[in-house]
């Protein structure tokens, strides 16, 4: 396996555990990235470029190669970079977290939602996870459609009282929030106040100069049961995603049916739940930038910031996700859903193996990307092998 970039020293078994997803785990394109202190200590990358790329007879690539800067969709790794824009639109005075959130979009009012707070849509807290009526992907791809929807629904539960992955329904929430407080889309606000300053390479609304470096994503099938880990989710989660009237799946089909993520005008819209693309190193210096000072830019979280996001909000049995999730505003917090790096570590999966996350107790920041996505929902066995990589490399 060619295998591109480089491990500082210490570090080279995330580069063995790297080669190990293509070898074992059908892994066809990826790149993983990895900060330490504000400086970066992985940046690999291989295989093609898109999913189904292959070899001719001759050996020779049919499909274009992995490159540094070849970006992909991360899908709900994108809510980790989302959720930045609420906190530091906080953290300057802007927004209060502890704030209905009809305060600042009247019409969301309606049907019962006054007691629903800024504080809950963070945290997955808000009652909202479904539509009634699903959005077709053209309806969701306009700018408006996704935020009138969500303001005509009716609450599933008291909001506050319980927890459930807003797993579509989070980034219209989000989005309008942000446009309500700056008059900003929040793919605009996150280009101009969070990637542009420092410098990371990650989109929620693709520019077109920058389509090229995007690869075609697709399903892929690990080979065997993936290296001994279980590969088989639990009945009660199986039954919910094939239940069409469990809040599982009416949360996942807020869009029916789902786009073509491959599709460049689904890449060119703003859906900040589901369609943010990034380099395996912009995820990286994304997470890094929220807990230190990367390259001379700036830090983006304040110590106190940075502790809300990572202060256990939601805890336990998710209504959507039929298994044991923590969050805290915004972020995945590290437990058996999605093992982080250790305790301290807060950060987001993207549905089929993409994730970032950060873990300031060590200053590690870390970012994975594929063109391969399988069927785990938060806890990819490629992203993990290379996480127990990364741990092992660090000191005791």
């Amino acid at each position: 396996m060619d295998v591109n970039g480089t491990v500082a020293e210490g570090f080279e078994p995330v580069r063995e555990a790297f080669v190990r997803n293509f070898e074992v785990l059908g892994e066809r394109g990826a790149a993983v990235a990895v900060y330490r202190d504000g400086r970066r200590v992985v940046d690999l990358w291989a295989g093609t470029k898109d999913v189904d790329g292959t070899k001719d007879v001759d050996g020779t690539a049919d499909s274009a190669p992995w490159e540094r800067g070849t970006a992909q969709i991360v899908r709900s790794a994108t809510k980790g970079v989302a959720a930045a824009a609420l906190l530091l639109l906080h953290q300057r005075g802007l927004l209060d977290l502890d704030a209905p959130v009809g305060e600042y979009w009247p019409e969301f009012k309606a049907v019962g939602k006054e007691r629903v707070l800024v504080r809950h849509v963070l945290s997955h807290r808000a009652g909202l996870p479904v539509l009634d009526r699903p959005l077709t992907p053209d309806e969701a791809l306009d700018p408006l459609r996704g935020a009138e929807a969500v303001a005509r629904q009716a609450l599933v539960w008291e909001p506050g009282t319980d927890h459930g992955y807003h797993a579509l329904t989070y980034g219209w929430l989000l989005g309008e929030l942000v446009w309500r407080v700056t008059g900003r889309g929040v793919g605009d606000w996150i280009a101009e106040e969070i990637a542009g300053p420092v410098g990371a390479d990650l989109w929620v609304g693709l520019p077109a100069a920058e389509a090229g470096r995007v690869g075609r994503s697709g399903r892929v099938e690990a080979p065997g049961n993936a290296g001994g880990l279980r590969s088989r989710p639990k009945r009660s989660v199986t039954e919910a995603y094939d239940d069409p009237a469990s809040l599982t799946r009416r949360a996942f089909a807020a869009i029916t049916p789902f786009p073509d993520q491959n599709d460049p005008a689904y890449r060119a819209a703003s859906l900040p739940a589901t369609n943010g693309i990034a380099t395996a190193e912009g995820l990286a210096r994304f997470y890094a930038s929220l807990v230190g000072e990367v390259g001379g830019g700036p830090r983006l979280f304040t110590p106190g910031t940075l502790a809300a996001a990572r202060a256990e909000e939601s805890a336990g049995p998710d209504r959507v996700l039929v298994i044991n999730t923590r969050f805290g505003l915004g972020y995945m917090l590290h437990g058996s859903a999605s093992p982080f790096l250790d305790a301290g570590s807060f950060g987001h999966p993207g549905r089929g193996g993409s994730l970032g996350f950060a873990d300031p107790e060590s200053g590690i920041a870390f970012g994975y990307v594929t063109n391969g996505f399988s069927k785990t929902v938060t806890a990819d066995p490629r992203a993990q092998g290379l996480v127990r990589a990364l741990r092992a490399a660090l000191p005791a």
